[in-house]
């Protein structure tokens, strides 16, 4: 493989979402563990953030990849991201504080059906398909049949379930909304999300004194899941920010539940606080319509002809399927 096919590879997309599913799988898992050894999520969150800003910016200076400076310019348009990636992780880490793996998944599932909207409204996409709005409430009544099955009902695992939903669909949009205009190197990005974000956390963890109890108390294997998991964070924060800049919003967070399968498959082998037979039937339905969920096309501009609604495709990643058919009515015409 050449240098430049090399590269090519490890800027496209199927890498990027490899990655990022196979991080984003462990993470959620990683993090789970993390949260039951050290009942401390805001100095794991913050060790996970801050640690991620210090390996970027540590190879950053060995010119082996490109980090934007600290600027105060970048900073400032930075920071609404910081602070919703924050809340995002924040309430992520005390939804699995409170509520089993498969619990906050099926309020994860049922995401895209806002994000697609959302899409059409403000980052200029298509309404789904007839097929796609078929998979996405398919998503839904399976998340429905799971929520029945829920033997560990926590109030306040619901609670914090809820309160990530809605920032998560803000995250979303607005995240990618800040890639396609400001543009920065991918690991600037990863750089500067984390970082921002990691500094109020150092107030959350020292004014709270069950954390700071569990600091005392905290030994070597819980060392060693907050380690793991600061690992996994530096790669979940990369690969993320380049599967975020190849695919909409309402695939990006697709292909964050898709990847749960993998989660599924660890969390049954490895932990007893998971679903029943059925409730994991039901998150597998989940995924299957998750795989037949078809991205969007971005809509053309009023005054734009056929070949730009071809184009406008084409960049979507719309299949050729779709494309082929758009180009036969072209020729009709």
């Amino acid at each position: 493989m050449t240098d430049s096919s090399s590269s090519s590879f490890y800027s496209s997309t199927p890498f990027a979402v490899a990655g990022y599913m196979l991080c984003s799988a462990t993470l959620l898992i990683s993090n789970k563990y993390a949260v039951y050894k050290l009942p401390a999520p805001s100095f794991i969150l913050f060790s996970q953030l801050m640690g991620t800003a210090l390996v970027v910016k540590a190879v950053a200076s060995t010119g082996r990849i490109e980090c934007d400076a600290l600027q105060k310019d970048k900073a400032i348009k930075f920071l609404p991201v910081a602070l919703i990636f924050l809340a995002t992780i924040y309430s992520n880490m005390k939804s699995l504080q409170y509520a089993n793996v498969e619990t906050f998944m099926v309020f994860r599932f049922s995401t895209p059906l806002v994000v697609s909207v959302a899409d059409y409204l403000f980052l200029g996409r298509k309404l789904p398909s007839p097929r796609s709005w078929g998979c996405l409430l398919a998503l839904l009544l399976g998340a429905i049949a799971y929520a029945q099955t829920d033997s560990a009902f926590h109030v306040k695992g619901y609670t914090f379930c809820m309160i990530w939903y809605c920032i998560f669909c803000l995250d979303q949009i607005y995240l990618k909304h800040i890639t396609n205009t400001v543009k920065m190197s991918n690991w600037g990005r990863v750089f500067y999300s984390n970082f921002l974000a990691a500094c109020p956390l150092v107030f959350a963890f020292i004014g709270d004194e069950e954390e700071m109890e569990a600091l005392k108390n905290i030994d070597f294997g819980a060392g060693m899941a907050v380690f793991i998991s600061v690992a996994l964070g530096v790669g979940m924060s990369y690969f993320a920010w380049s599967a975020r800049s190849l695919l909409s919003a309402a695939s990006f967070t697709v292909v964050g539940n898709t990847c749960k399968v993998l989660t599924i498959i660890i969390n049954v082998m490895l932990w007893d606080k998971h679903a029943s037979a059925f409730g994991i039937g039901c998150l597998l339905f989940c995924l299957v319509a998750a795989y037949f969920y078809q991205q969007a096309p971005m809509r053309a501009p009023v005054g734009k002809d056929d070949d730009d609604v071809i184009k406008a495709d084409i960049e979507a990643g719309n299949d050729d399927e779709c494309i082929n058919e758009k180009k036969a009515i072209v020729v009709e015409k």
